[in-house]
Order: C-alpha cells, then sequence, then structure tokens
C-alpha cells in the first residue's frame, strides 16, 4: 500500500483541524470533539494513502515529568483500525522525531521525544533498556504503570530542572505543604 507522511508541526491548517477531529471521532478515539480540536493542534505528522485519504496521526506536546524534570515532547500516534498492522508505527514515529527534532534544533525546548507504551503486545516488543529498532531509553513506568521510554535528541543539553509541585496534605493548614505522594 503506498502511504505518505506529511510533516504539519505548527502548521495546522483550520481545514487539517476540522479533519483530524473528525478522523478520531469517527474512529471513536475520542469521544469530545473540543478535545479532539486541542489535540489536532498537536498534529507532528498525518500519514495519507494514495487517494489523500487521512489513516494516521502523529501527536506531541511539551510536558515535564516529575521524575525527569526536563520538558520533552509527550508522543502519541493514531491508525484507523484498516491500517493497522502494515509495520507504518515504527515509520511513523521515526519520521516525527526527525520533525521534532529539526524543529527543536534552531531554539531548543525539548530533551526528546517521550513514549507511553500503552498497548500491551507493543510493550512486549520492549524487554531490552534501549529499544534495538526505536532507539528509546527505558526510564521507568508512568502512574498507570506503563512503560516509558525517551529517544534523547543528538546533542540535547539539560535545561535547569523544573521546580517540583507540592501537593498539600489532607487536612494540613494552609501555606504548609507536604513533598511526596498523599494518601487518595
Amino acid at each position: 500500500m503506498d502511504l505518505k507522511i506529511l510533516p504539519v508541526w505548527r502548521e495546522v491548517t483550520p481545514e487539517l483541524q476540522a479533519e483530524l477531529a473528525a478522523f478520531w471521532l469517527s474512529n471513536k478515539a475520542m469521544a469530545d470533539a473540543e478535545r479532539a480540536n486541542a489535540r489536532a493542534k498537536q498534529a507532528v505528522c498525518v500519514l495519507r494513502d494514495a487517494d489523500g485519504t487521512l489513516c494516521g496521526v502523529a501527536t506531541a506536546m511539551l510536558r515535564i515529568l516529575p521524575r525527569l524534570r526536563q520538558p520533552t515532547y509527550y508522543y502519541r500516534q493514531f491508525f484507523a483500525p484498516s491500517f493497522r498492522g502494515q509495520a507504518q508505527a515504527l515509520l511513523v514515529f521515526q519520521a516525527a522525531c526527525r520533525i521534532l527534532e529539526e524543529a527543536n534544533r534552531d531554539k531548543p525546548e525539548s530533551l526528546g521525544v517521550l513514549m507511553e507504551i500503552e498497548n500491551a503486545g507493543l510493550a512486549t516488543l520492549f524487554s531490552e533498556a534501549i529499544g534495538e529498532r526505536s532507539g528509546g531509553v527505558f526510564i521507568g513506568y508512568s502512574p498507570r504503570g506503563f512503560q516509558l521510554r525517551v529517544n534523547y535528541f543528538q546533542g540535547a543539553k539539560l535545561f535547569p530542572p523544573a521546580p517540583l509541585r507540592r501537593r498539600v496534605a489532607p487536612g494540613a493548614r494552609p501555606g504548609v505543604k507536604v513533598a511526596g505522594p498523599q494518601p487518595a
């Protein structure tokens, strides 16, 4: 199948935004149109078939994990069910990493690309500390129990550590903050 990966990072038109939102909603990837419209603005690249039909999308948003205290692009990708299993996931991911790294080169805002491996089948392929094909470096597990992996950009330099947010413990006096996990 002839598929094309097209870069759209920070160049999402209103037409593409509407198309992406409709794509997620029609494929039941999202149920909330407002959320789908917001996510569409985060598109890095889209995957189109030979007829120009949208069949996949990669998105990223700048995020700071408390564990790292460094900014990374939190990465997601979605493919229409009829286009899954055609070995395009790695190709789209690699293209998205290249697009983000190039965009980050002149004015760095991120160390690299962060993946949260939610797909159980895919997670079984990631048993090495550094992914053989993806290059993703294992950094631990998310609060939801999924593997976290980062693909660092070439020559990435650390930013000053982001401040830790502190939670107010239940029953604590206002202004007195307790660091660390709090009981639910």
